[in-house]
């Protein structure tokens, strides 16, 4: 791995989202990192700006990783463009401003793969951005995750600051949402094969065709990937995080039906949307900083079935 040009010890860390999935694994990864991580006492809507501004300044944090935000599968972006926009241009572009009045040394913005055009060459570079339309299924949050990216480079141009970005593939382990009205692909099909294994059903029913290819990462290998970035990188590009490879949705199927132990036979509704026909990024840059990816699929799926069965009655 390169060497470091950021040191995170001694310093005062804001993670915003960090009681979400991701947030809680980048607060769970910085605890090796002899860093202080401060949050809120109490809960903040990070959509008013007042509200937020008033918590970054009274704090003082060096360092800001932006992790929250309002997410959610095909069917909740669909239904729910308006909130998908506003509620993510809202908390991005407050934590950022905030923090740069407040003086925050460094910033990790979190963005998502869906930024990219829906027919992007693949493997998706990160010179892909803004070349084509986008999936219209989510663009509503894709849109709002681009205006995180260009606010950052904005204010790296304009204030020479350090604030970069980092485009996630599609994520699971714990703390995953596993609501099937708003849950992705992945939490989804594991609550699908426990329910039908449960209620004895010989079969379990995926949207689509099941060939539309996606690319999986453990939300533990992303923590560990942001604070690398945190610590090495300074640029004014994003940094696609991913696996470097991906599986039909019909093979992750396969997969989450070993991990639950269901027998019964996968059914497709092709009635039902697929998405984008393949969505793998290009995972060059963050290779070459010298990180890669530790938890297997197979591996991680298991993981988090086990977290999703020890947990399942605070889910309901």
């Amino acid at each position: 791995m390169n060497r470091p040009i950021y040191d995170l010890s001694g310093k005062k860390v804001y993670v915003a989202g960090h009681n979400g999935m991701v947030g809680s694994a980048i607060t769970r990864r910085l605890a090796a990192e002899n860093c202080e991580v401060i949050s809120p006492e109490a809960r903040i809507d990070l959509r008013e700006q007042s509200t937020v501004r008033d918590w970054v300044a009274a704090n003082r944090p060096d360092v800001v990783v932006v992790a929250a935000a309002k997410v959610g599968g095909i069917l909740a972006n669909n239904s729910f463009p308006g909130q998908f926009l506003y509620d993510n241009l809202m908390i991005e572009a407050n934590v950022i401003e905030a923090s740069r009045k407040a003086g925050v040394e460094k910033l990790l913005f979190l963005g998502s793969s869906c930024i990219y055009p829906k027919f992007a060459e693949q493997p998706i570079v990160e010179q892909s951005l803004l070349t084509g339309p986008l999936e219209p299924t989510n663009e509503w949050y894709a849109i709002a995750k681009i205006a995180g990216i260009k606010l950052c480079q904005a204010y790296r141009r304009q204030y020479g600051l350090d604030y970069i970005s980092a485009m996630p593939t599609n994520l699971y382990g714990p703390g995953d949402n596993f609501d099937l009205q708003s849950s992705h692909v992945l939490p989804a099909l594991i609550r699908k094969a426990h329910e039908a294994k449960l209620n004895g059903k010989k079969t379990l029913e995926i949207w689509g065709t099941g060939s539309p290819r996606r690319e999986f990462l453990h939300v533990d290998d992303l923590a560990d990937a942001c604070v690398m970035l945190i610590k090495l990188y300074s640029g004014e590009e994003h940094v696609n995080v991913g696996s470097g490879e991906d599986v039909t949705i019909l093979e992750l199927t396969e997969m989450v039906k070993e991990a639950v132990d269901f027998a019964g036979e996968i059914v497709k509704d092709e009635t039902k949307p697929d998405g984008t026909p393949r969505k793998l990024m290009s995972a060059d840059k963050l290779r070459a900083l010298g990180w890669s990816p530790s938890i297997s699929l197979p591996v991680g799926i298991r993981s988090t079935y086990d977290w999703f069965l020890t947990n399942r009655a605070l889910l309901a």
